[in-house]
């Protein structure tokens, strides 16, 4: 995909549903007693791998464009799958389908690509392990494919010492299946669907806040089953940062991004760009399913250095790299710290976005957990995406100011969360 710089971005767009929120409701909605009907579902490669592992274990799932009808069999309603459940590049799906697989009657075996198969799981095998699962790694180094095989499931009180969705999500999943209560605590809130969601099923979740500290515990009593649900996926705030913060730098324009989640844990990214001086709208704000969601209208503005650090990070660490597009173009310094967890996304992000920074002119020094960035003008580069989705947009979206042509390498990799994405970018210009 070859970009060049432009003006007056115009219009409005509306974005494919959430990816974290799409996951949960195939999976919660196989685990529940009747039909799950799920709207505007996200028909990316990670959430249609998450559609086939639940496939491959009995669930019946309709799919028609981005509406999905999952036929749930209750919590003890999965069959031993046949062969391996290939979760492909989708990290959600293989940690938070570990912690249901530890809870069945029946072996399995997750493995996903080269890139998938790199990502830490000793950070779920170790909570699990704690609460009696059986969970091993077949190359025994920490890291998929994994082999579950029945165990008895005790609850347990973790203490997990990273802000981790994935983690918690993990763990209060297999506390379904437990013999007792089972609680999260992490040193700061993480985004919190799994627990939206889960109460909304029916489950018997309960989440506080550490009085006097950034702390937070989210626990699960199992006995509910859990029932069908209607869901309507908003809009994924992780693909809307691109045409937010397109709106934002190239000149002379004005974007409406409809129907955006605008979750709390979540939001980071509008936040941050309001404190680079962003001009930032929220319109039409409302609740659905326990989701906040509104319209967001944003303006070209003349964007300043910040720091981003701190809790924040768990509530925007997708968007980092295109925080880091935006700061190369703001006037000032932006320092971004706290978020040694880039290293062990798609890609270590802190490397692959600093280095395409650099070749596009960018004085940014990589650091041990963040990067520090020096804004002023980009040029035209190859961008080496390492297959990143993330890295593509993000690069996309710098293409649009600077001086020259910007080629994004193996650019398809969007398909991952986004198939649409450069069509959607086309009604802009």
């Amino acid at each position: 995909m070859e970009l060049s710089s432009i003006t007056g971005l115009k219009g409005k767009v509306s974005v494919p549903g959430d990816k974290s929120i799409s996951h949960r409701s195939v999976m919660f909605g196989s685990l529940a007693q009747g039909t799950t009907e799920i709207h505007n579902y996200l028909m990316g490669a990670d959430c249609l791998a998450t559609i086939r592992c639940f496939r491959k274990m009995g669930i019946e799932i309709e799919e028609n464009g981005s509406t999905v009808l999952v036929h749930g069999r209750g919590l003890h309603g999965l069959s031993a799958p046949s062969e391996i459940l290939d979760v492909g590049n989708s990290g959600t799906t293989t940690r938070l389908l570990s912690g249901i697989l530890a809870g069945q009657p029946f072996d399995s075996k997750l493995s996903g690509d080269e890139s998938l198969n790199s990502r830490p799981m000793k950070r779920i095998i170790d909570p699990l392990t704690q609460m009696g699962a059986h969970v091993s790694s077949i190359l025994r180094n920490g890291c998929a494919p994994l082999y579950i095989t029945p165990g008895t499931l005790h609850g347990i009180h973790y203490e997990s010492p990273v802000a981790s969705a994935q983690v918690k999500s993990c763990i209060l999943l297999a506390g379904l299946y437990a013999d007792g209560e089972t609680a999260v605590t992490e040193p700061s809130l993480s985004r919190n669907h799994t627990e939206l969601m889960l109460r909304e099923f029916g489950a018997d979740i309960r989440s506080v806040h550490d009085i006097g500290s950034t702390k937070a515990t989210a626990t699960i009593i199992p006995g509910n089953e859990l029932s069908a649900q209607k869901i309507t996926v908003p809009g994924d705030i992780s693909s809307a940062a691109y045409f937010i913060a397109a709106g934002l730098i190239a000149p002379d324009s004005e974007v409406l991004v409809e129907n955006v989640g605008i979750n709390p844990t979540r939001a980071g990214f509008l936040k941050v760009c309001e404190d680079m001086g962003g001009d930032i709208s929220l319109l039409n704000e409302r609740t659905e399913g326990g989701e906040k969601i509104a319209d967001v209208l944003v303006r070209t503005s003349r964007l300043h250095g910040v720091t981003v650090e701190g809790d924040i990070i768990p509530a925007l660490i997708d968007e980092i790299p295109m925080i880091a597009v935006m700061a190369a173009v703001a006037e000032g310094t932006t320092v971004i710290k706290d978020a040694a967890e880039l290293k062990v996304k798609e890609t270590d992000r802190i490397e692959t976005v600093t280095d395409n920074l650099k070749a596009m002119g960018c004085d940014v020094t990589p650091t041990s957990d963040g990067m520090v960035i020096n804004g002023g003008k980009l040029k035209g580069a190859a961008i080496h995406t390492l297959l990143d989705h993330r890295i593509a947009m993000a690069f996309s979206i710098a293409a649009l100011v600077a001086e020259g042509n910007t080629k994004i390498l193996d650019s398809h990799c969007v398909d991952v969360s986004y198939p649409t994405f450069y069509d959607t970018f086309e009604d802009l210009l």
